[in-house]
């Protein structure tokens, strides 16, 4: 049996390393951590490549099941996932496995909890942000697009949807480039 580690943090200002120590002093063989939010699986490739890597016998062990994922959906998917591959899953704090019935049991209910922690994060977040911009100090997340260079390939004979995907943003953000004060309206 192999124990196959995964350690999560979802901002690059957190750290993976207590996460890790502890993975290994679970006797973890392989290890696998990334930096990315544990709302759903999408995006997180070092969780998917353990998932394809993962045989009958196997283990995959988080510290908390949390770190693996805060959507009670996206747990038992994969829950149901280790299970079809004959593999299980154990989580350190509280010691749990879903190798017996009771351990599935539990980890339902924890993933339950999860989900219900994620929702208190938005509603506790959108209350500050709602504070914050009653008292005028919230204005909303940093531009991280240049709008002229936004315009500079507009004006070269890119497509909207081109730049869009060149410069990694949303159609609406090149939009909203393009409606600055120095350009014409029917230019949109």
């Amino acid at each position: 049996m192999t124990r196959v580690g995964y350690a999560r943090v979802s901002t690059t200002d957190q750290d993976l390393d207590i996460q890790i120590a502890r993975l290994r002093t679970a006797g973890c063989e392989i290890m696998r951590s990334e930096t990315g939010s544990g709302a759903s699986r999408s995006g997180r490739t070092e969780l998917e490549t353990i998932m394809q890597f993962l045989r009958a016998g196997d283990e995959l062990v988080v510290l908390r099941l949390d770190w693996l994922g805060r959507s009670t959906c996206d747990v038992l998917n994969l829950v149901h996932e280790l299970d079809e591959r004959g593999a299980s899953l154990c989580v350190l704090e509280p010691e749990v496995t879903t190798a017996g019935d009771m351990g599935r049991m539990v980890i339902t209910i924890l993933g339950m909890v999860a989900d219900m922690e994620l929702k208190f994060i938005k509603d506790r977040q959108r209350a500050g942000i709602e504070a914050a911009r009653a008292e005028g100090v919230y204005k909303g997340r940093k531009k991280n697009v240049d709008d002229d260079e936004v315009r500079r390939r507009l004006a070269a004979g890119a497509s909207k949807v081109g730049i869009a995907r060149d410069l990694k943003i949303s159609r609406m953000t090149v939009y909203r480039a393009l409606a600055g004060p120095d350009m014409p309206s029917d230019s949109i």
